[in-house]
């Protein structure tokens, strides 16, 4: 079953060379490779990614985008540090954590535009509110990614602080949270969609309190380099255009069924069970759909940034305002992309 650690890689070239057929080998070949890393090795999380290698979107643009899965979204910062890829899917929180220490990370796609994470307890847990937590242990899925931003977020927003009034462990997903649950050993768990999810078919059913307020902090998008940026704006809008016209595609329910086949071909084991695969692409589809259209898909609110370095500094992330926040993130390839550029 899904589990973070495994690694995979996505057989991106071969889908390419399948869009412009098997005796156009050599154009093919003259395709730039790119390298999208993601925090798990779910092809549902990263759909628009994998709809755009099926459809040949990427292809279309010059790019072979082969995909690769690793532990979470401090990983993920570290492969792009090292370049080792050029685009990756981490969360807000690590991204702006890393640029406090100097790091020069670029959100360029707001790609959960709702958030795409929760504090979950089981069904029978007497836990009703973040507050009922004090003194508990909150499970998360790795030690640095997406989900543990988010969840100090949601303790701190009660007045509670990590190490002081609950504290985190580090129990992997799936089969190991699942332990955790039964062993006692945690009391709530840091969840995505595909978390909850995963859970509940396990046996565990679980319930989301995390106060409604939350769901303005979008989650895990689409970030590259600064550097990138500077140098090779072209690739970066490039990449841009081809997962915008896989999130639109995708969002068709005319192309449910086709959809379904591109992310079983990027994760088989993921689709194994096919109701389970197509449930969890609806709770995932649903929290890429921004609330407000005005700006289209992609599109990152300035003032949820704003809340988002806020919360990071209460929660001691970083140790105070970034000099320029709006450096750690640009809408200029969204908006173009969505034809909404001036």
């Amino acid at each position: 079953m899904l589990n973070r650690r495994i690694f995979t890689t996505a057989v991106a070239g071969a889908m390419a060379l399948s869009v412009f057929g098997a005796g156009s080998a050599a154009l093919a070949q003259e395709l730039t490779k790119v390298t999208f890393v993601q925090p798990s090795p779910s092809a549902i999380n990263s759909f628009n990614v994998f709809v755009a290698i099926g459809e040949g979107y990427f292809a279309e643009e010059g790019l072979d985008v082969s995909v690769e899965a690793i532990n979470g979204s401090g990983a993920v910062l570290q492969a792009l540090a090292s370049g080792q890829a050029q685009f990756g899917r981490p969360g807000p929180g690590p991204v702006l954590a890393a640029r406090g220490r100097g790091e020069d990370f670029v959100f360029i796609y707001n790609f959960s535009a709702k958030s795409n994470f929760g504090v979950v307890v089981p069904a029978d847990s007497p836990v009703q509110t973040p507050e009922d937590l004090r003194g508990m242990v909150v499970g998360t899925g790795t030690a640095d990614g997406a989900e543990v931003g988010f969840a100090r977020n949601v303790m701190s927003g009660s007045g509670m602080t990590d190490g002081t009034d609950y504290t985190f462990l580090t129990v992997g997903d799936g089969g190991p949270a699942t332990a955790a649950f039964s062993s006692g050993e945690i009391a709530a768990y840091s969840a995505s969609v595909a978390d909850a999810a995963i859970l509940n078919q396990r046996g565990v059913s679980v319930r989301d309190i995390t106060p409604p307020e939350f769901s303005r902090f979008f989650g895990n998008g689409f970030v590259t380099s600064g550097a990138l940026i500077r140098d090779n704006p072209d690739l970066v809008e490039k990449f841009v255009r081809a997962i915008h016209k896989g999130h639109v595609f995708a969002l068709d329910d005319a192309n449910r069924e086709t959809v379904l086949a591109h992310l079983a071909a990027g994760n088989p084991q993921e689709s194994e069970d096919p109701a389970f695969a197509a449930a969890l692409f609806d709770a995932v589809k649903d929290k890429t759909i921004p609330v407000d259209m005005a700006n289209g898909y992609g599109y990152q609110p300035p003032e949820v940034w704003e809340e988002w370095q806020a919360t990071l500094i209460a929660g001691g992330d970083l140790t105070g305002p970034l000099p320029d926040l709006t450096a750690a993130y640009t809408n200029d390839f969204t908006l173009k992309v969505n034809g909404s550029a001036n």
